[in-house]
């Protein structure tokens, strides 16, 4: 349950940076790479839930935040979405691999679909989103990894 709180509040609180001090644009999208690895850890405990859990956070982040910055974020969101869903759905691969493998399809398109949208698509912004939520997912797939092996070698 606290992935899921985290998850909701990062997207709202994120969206609402975004609005209120676009100026910032590097910080908030480090702040990015959270998001990503939270939206994962709500996707491995509630499955197709964490639809769910997006579109509250969207409502909310339209309610909080600029509408041209909650669109971005829905329109972003919904793609990385689908292709974590579709990942998750048709990969039979260990849960750490699925976890990277829609990462590294969605983290692209989602960093250039909402940067784009909200004409801050700079190669600053661009490297610190990527780096950010590259960092973070590999983070969590090392953590998954090493203790699949620990668990090997105990049993």
């Amino acid at each position: 349950m606290l992935f899921l709180i985290a998850y909701i509040s990062s997207v709202v609180l994120i969206n609402y940076a975004f609005s209120t001090a676009p100026h910032l644009d590097i910080i908030w999208s480090a702040w990015g790479g959270l998001v990503f690895v939270l939206r994962d850890m709500v996707q491995t405990r509630f499955g197709h839930g964490a639809m769910a859990a997006m579109l509250a956070a969207l409502v909310l982040s339209y309610v909080t935040s600029d509408p041209s910055i909650a669109l971005a974020s829905a329109t972003a969101f919904a793609v990385s979405e689908c292709i974590d869903w579709l990942v998750f759905s048709l990969t039979k691969r260990p849960l750490h691999d699925r976890l990277w493998i829609s990462s590294a399809l969605s983290i692209p398109l989602d960093t250039f679909i909402f940067f784009g949208m909200i004409d801050a698509l700079t190669p600053g912004v661009i490297l610190t989103a990527l780096g950010s939520k590259f960092a973070g997912v590999t983070a969590v797939w090392l953590i998954m990894a090493w203790r699949l092996r620990k668990q090997a070698v105990v049993s």
